[in-house]
């Protein structure tokens, strides 16, 4: 009957009109979330139109809002950099690797330790759980890599990030929130544990399995602190990696790729241009621009698969 009401009431053409305090106040929070929108937003955009815009006027600080002589040529000097590519293959590699690897790890951990039957399950979980605060450090992770010969290797980047206690936890309590009738039924029809997990709880926590997925994408994109330890062979090398060496050598690419004789005169002639801001700001744009393309597609899975992860009930 309510709903009835408030249908007509629409339907009949009239409208709510606001108090004055209610105008100020819809009035201050479009003004709060704009700002808040635009300091989120601009450092991006700014990093965009500086490696578009004149390396001389970049370099001078003198784009601020608008590009200025907009040219591409920066993104085809950077382009030739050697080894640009097969770090985008290694990056694009570890991402697809350890995150399948993540979220399966997360998602059956997650679940075997809501299983009554899982043998001393509280004495593991909180031995798992406990790795969040405590680490041994570089020093001891350094030697036990390198015990297990994962150093110059690939897989150094998806084994010791296979597991994460705060994604496991995630899962188990979004496990938690699924009714248990489910898998006693199952039970009662015959189906195991590896049957349950697969055939009932992977299609129901979808949710927080995309949440997990797109974390761990991120994660595994950014990192380049483990090739930094681990990898000496440039064919290992990330995109970060990459792009921490050239943000801390931009003086020597610069000069790279303005000593660069390939491409056309109009290519040659800009690439003397290239700058180390310029260097710094196009890079940056190439690495950040994947995460930023697929970030918004899984954004939808955010709310409820944090929400129900993270609280039981």
């Amino acid at each position: 009957m309510g709903k009835k009401k408030i249908d007509e009431y629409k339907s009949s053409g009239v409208h709510y009109k606001q108090s004055f305090g209610d105008r100020v106040i819809s009035i201050i929070t479009y003004i709060v979330y704009s700002v808040f929108a635009f300091v989120c937003v601009y450092p991006f955009y700014y990093i965009f139109i500086n490696s578009i815009s004149s390396n001389q006027l970049s370099e001078r600080g003198k784009v601020i809002f608008w590009p200025k002589e907009v040219h591409f040529t920066n993104y085809a000097s950077v382009m030739k950099i050697d080894g640009l590519f097969d770090a985008f293959k290694v990056s694009l590699g570890r991402t697809v690797v350890g995150t399948i690897f993540a979220v399966f790890s997360s998602a059956f951990l997650g679940y075997m330790f809501t299983r009554k039957t899982l043998w001393g399950r509280k004495f593991w979980f909180r031995f798992v759980a406990a790795t969040m605060y405590f680490n041994a450090g570089i020093i001891p992770l350094y030697i036990t890599m390198t015990n297990l010969h994962l150093t110059n290797n690939f897989w150094v980047y998806v084994l010791p990030m296979a597991i994460s206690p705060f994604y496991m936890i995630l899962c188990k309590t979004f496990v938690e929130s699924v009714p248990n009738e489910l898998s006693d039924a199952a039970s009662i029809d015959g189906a195991g544990t590896l049957r349950i997990f697969f055939s009932i709880m992977l299609p129901i926590i979808k949710p927080i399995l995309a949440t997990v997925a797109i974390f761990t994408a991120v994660n595994q994109w950014n990192a380049f602190q483990d090739t930094l330890l681990y990898i000496t062979e440039k064919k290992l090398y990330t995109l970060q990696f990459v792009l921490y060496n050239y943000i801390n050598q931009a003086s020597s690419i610069k000069a790279l790729l303005n000593g660069s004789t390939s491409g056309t005169n109009i290519v040659a002639s800009m690439a003397k241009m290239q700058t180390a801001t310029s260097i710094r700001m196009t890079v940056t744009v190439v690495v950040v621009a994947p995460v930023l393309l697929v970030y918004p597609f899984f954004q939808r899975y955010f709310t409820k698969g944090i929400m129900i992860g993270a609280v039981k009930g």
